[in-house]
């Protein structure tokens, strides 16, 4: 039981250290200090928890997590436990732990009129203590099923449903285009946020257990599988490949050179950072940076820009700034549209709200050179130009940054005939199977873009939907409700 009195005890909220800006941005590392926590500082944290009677935190988390239990059990310092009862809800606590927005911490009851308990912390600490004390092993399943599996994708949500499946005893290959596996883990995701030892120690542990990845093969695209092929080879398919049509912004000069996609250029970031050669890269340095986008891709794209030395940086958002404090609309538990700031916007650069871009403007070669902007106003809830407030931001390098409008459909998707509703998602029935019964799908190609958490959980439920299919029955958890399956964060 934790300590009713932990949070009457402990009213301030402590957070891990950050390295100093002029420190990390000359470096790809982590932003945090190396993981050597005060031990009672963490104890003081994980006592805060109130043992409340109604834990909202379980609901605030797409995956249920068992929160104030390990809590508890950070607390006492009983770690084997900690893990245990983490890893019954969260097969990566290791990404959530660094990625995840924490819709937990805004639904936690001690929230209403005191700082949230800091759950994504505690998180954090136990799954990098459990890898230290080797507690994080590999779960080989006793026998096979005999029964085949492909995952289309490999991100948080195929990686989930994989792991789940092979941990069932089902054989399982996941398929990825790139020519490592991790999807936007891998490349979308900058090594200052989460550096891609994480990744591979996971993808040691899911080796070990049975898993197949097949990295380098874009399943339907020329000269490789087809989804004939897939239906012919493998028991049942899972599709978690994403929203990965890009919004894009249709504005005059979108044509000029140096006008990208935030996912053309992050990924080309990361592998430099990694020390891989990459010919032609798009990069800040040296250069007035503007990100269009206001959300976590453009911060990505600012820290990223930051590190390669650009000269500015400029993160357009067209809505107006998020108020400090809870909107009245959007009273507790629920996730609040709030005044952030991670970790790059401390790091430098300049966030404008309330503005819409008209124009890109290029020199005589072609090249862009700044862009022709104005303030909106959007109290009808559209943008509406303001008069008189029209003026030039200048910028050598523009990324868009705006993120995605549905699941990419030429190729595989056609392939298998799979019908898509009218915001560009795969169709799918209560139990994640598309309109074809053999094929099944997990993420935000069945759910439209949303967070990791979310693409987790629909993995772990995806799976548990696919072990019936193929066995008549599961004992997979599936931590989505049928009535959320649609609703994004």
């Amino acid at each position: 039981m934790a300590d009713p009195k932990g949070f009457l005890k402990v009213r301030e909220r402590e957070l891990p250290t950050r390295r100093p800006v002029p420190v990390r941005i000359m470096d790809w590392n982590e932003v945090y200090e190396k993981r050597e926590e005060d031990a009672a500082a963490l104890t003081r944290q994980a006592g805060r928890c109130m043992d409340c009677g109604i834990p909202f935190c379980h609901n605030g988390c797409p995956l249920g997590n068992l929160i104030p239990e390990w809590n508890d059990l950070t607390r006492t310092g009983r770690w084997d436990e900690a893990i245990e009862r983490l890893h019954a809800t969260n097969n990566f606590p290791d990404f959530t732990g660094r990625l995840c927005p924490a819709p937990c911490e805004t639904s936690c009851v001690l929230g209403i009129n005191q700082p949230a308990v800091t759950i994504k912390n505690i998180e954090l600490s136990i799954i990098d203590e459990a890898f230290e004390r080797g507690l994080v092993t590999p779960q080989v399943p006793e026998q096979l099923t005999g029964q085949t599996v492909a995952v289309i994708g490999s991100g948080p949500a195929g990686l989930a449903a994989a792991q789940q499946l092979t941990r069932a005893g089902h054989t399982v290959a996941v398929y990825e285009r790139d020519d490592r596996i991790g999807g936007l883990l891998r490349y979308g995701i900058p090594e200052f946020k989460m550096e891609k030892r994480h990744l591979d120690a996971r993808l040691e542990q899911m080796e070990a257990e049975g898993t197949r990845f097949r990295p380098g093969i874009e399943i339907g695209g020329e000269g490789q599988l087809t989804g004939t092929d897939l239906l012919e080879r493998y028991d049942a398919v899972v599709l978690s490949m994403g929203a990965t049509v890009r919004r894009d912004l249709p504005v005059p000069g979108r044509e000029l050179d140096g006008v990208h996609q935030a996912m053309d250029y992050l990924p080309q970031g990361n592998r430099a950072a990694l020390g891989e050669d990459v010919p032609g890269q798009v990069t800040a340095e040296g250069k007035d940076v503007v990100v269009i986008g206001g959300g976590d891709t453009g911060a990505d794209c600012l820290g990223t820009a930051l590190r390669q030395g650009a000269k500015n940086v400029i993160q357009l958002e067209i809505m107006p700034r998020p108020s400090d404090d809870r909107p009245a609309g959007q009273p507790w538990p629920t996730y609040p549209m709030i005044y952030r700031v991670s970790s790059a916007h401390e790091e430098g650069g300049e966030r404008v709200y309330a503005t819409s871009t008209v124009e890109f403007v290029g020199d005589e070669n072609g090249r862009v050179k700044e862009l022709r902007v104005v303030e909106v106003d959007m109290s009808s809830g559209r943008p509406e130009p303001v008069e008189g407030t029209e003026r030039t931001i200048p910028a050598q390098l523009v990324l868009l940054a705006m993120g995605f409008t549905s699941v990419q459909t030429d190729g595989l998707v056609d392939q298998l005939e799979l019908e898509v509703d009218q915001r560009g998602r795969l169709t799918r029935d209560e139990e994640f199977r598309t309109s074809r019964e053999q094929v099944f799908v997990a993420g935000d190609a069945g759910r439209g873009q949303s967070l990791i958490v979310w693409a987790i959980a629909e993995g772990r439920s995806a799976a548990a939907a696919v072990d019936t299919y193929l066995r008549g029955q599961t004992e997979l958890p599936a931590p989505i409700e049928p009535t959320t399956m649609q609703v994004t964060v």
